[in-house]
């Protein structure tokens, strides 16, 4: 069994994917090819935002955001301890200080009630996650944003397709970003990711940083990176657009069957009324988590721990001094979180064999 299953999805798709990767080799513009331009316009009508910008990948991403609004060394952005590495990485590599606040146990998403304690007057973002395809409450997050004169930005690596009430990941803030990385909901073959904005001028900035600060060319009033997405990842997330909302479906589909038939078994995911998850991963709660996945393992189903180590107490910052203890919620989901296979092309019959592995591993 496949934890996350390409394979399927390449051969469902592959006479428009392929078609889509002779393009490009016919015509040769490898870098900022016309794919890329047309990609762009796609994404950001999709998401409803004036402005995609697509880049190299996620984590890059992230980084021309925090550009974008001149973060700067001393600078604090706000987060979350409860993510993958780059989100708190990014920060400190602009040279500002990630600061942590908890997650809430439901969604195990940032707090928005403990944001407003964590703000000072060093404060200058807060980056909301949009862990395992649900939106953050965006909601309450921007009114505390809004009262502290505070930009936001989502990092939508996980939820790209997920909707926000009437409203899609990615057009809920000042700044999104998000990955296509191979496992992603709509994942290139390769790295790629976007940043999108409604705001004019971040937007010029965002497009002049991926190119190394250039506004037109040997010409360079911004600092910036090499960021650029690849023609070719382009054209394959082109191949695969036609279908996405179908894949979306899929995923809610799949998504909300594991949690009917997995009720009272385990702790499973819960949706925020009015919004949905595209579940990049299916992640349930349970105790004796090692047991538990040497159990599925000996039954032929892979897992996956989608965060066993908060960033707090990650030794990389260990000079915030932020100890064990410090955010008990996200050490507490450290403890128990485990992902089960997700995919679009996850049948009823494979889906039925992971609940009764889980069933038997847990009893």
């Amino acid at each position: 069994m496949e934890f996350i299953d390409l394979k399927s999805q390449y051969r469902h798709l592959k006479p428009a994917i392929d078609q889509r990767i002779q393009q490009v080799l016919d015509h040769g513009q490898f870098i900022m090819g016309p794919e890329v331009a047309e990609l762009e316009a796609v994404l950001a009508d999709y998401v409803g935002v004036k402005h995609c910008v697509g880049v190299a990948d996620g984590t890059t991403a992230l980084m021309i955001a925090l550009m974008a609004l001149n973060i700067q060394p001393g600078d604090e952005v706000i987060t979350t301890p409860f993510t993958f590495i780059a989100t708190g990485e990014m920060i400190a590599l602009v040279g500002a200080k990630p600061v942590f606040v908890d997650i809430d146990l439901v969604s195990w998403n940032l707090d928005p009630a403990l944001l407003e304690a964590a703000i000072t007057p060093r404060t200058r973002a807060i980056m909301p996650v949009s862990l395992y395809g649900q939106c953050a409450d965006f909601d309450a997050i921007n009114a505390v944003a809004a009262k502290h004169g505070l930009p936001v930005i989502e990092d939508a690596a996980q939820s790209f397709g997920a909707r926000y009430h009437d409203r899609r990941s990615c057009g809920l803030s000042t700044l999104a970003t998000t990955s296509f990385f191979p496992s992603k909901p709509l994942g290139c073959y390769g790295d790629g990711g976007a940043c999108f904005t409604n705001d004019d001028a971040l937007a010029q900035r965002m497009r002049q940083i991926r190119v190394h600060g250039q506004d037109r060319r040997y010409h360079h009033p911004l600092l910036g990176l090499n960021g650029r997405l690849d023609t070719l990842q382009a054209a394959i997330l082109l191949g695969k657009w036609p279908t996405f909302a179908d894949e979306v479906a899929a995923r809610e589909r799949i998504g909300a069957r594991y949690s009917d038939m997995l009720a009272g078994i385990v702790t499973t995911p819960q949706l925020t009324p009015g919004c949905s998850s595209v579940y990049a991963q299916y992640t349930i709660e349970v105790d004796n988590r090692d047991a538990v996945q040497a159990s599925l393992k000996a039954a032929g189903i892979p897992t996956a721990v989608h965060y066993p180590i908060p960033l707090h107490l990650q030794p990389v910052f260990a000079g915030l001094g932020l100890g064990a203890g410090s955010f008990p919620r996200a050490e507490a989901a450290g403890r128990r979180v485990m992902s089960l296979p997700m995919h679009p092309f996850l049948d009823e019959a494979s889906q039925d064999r992971v609940v009764d592995a889980v069933r038997a591993a847990v009893a």
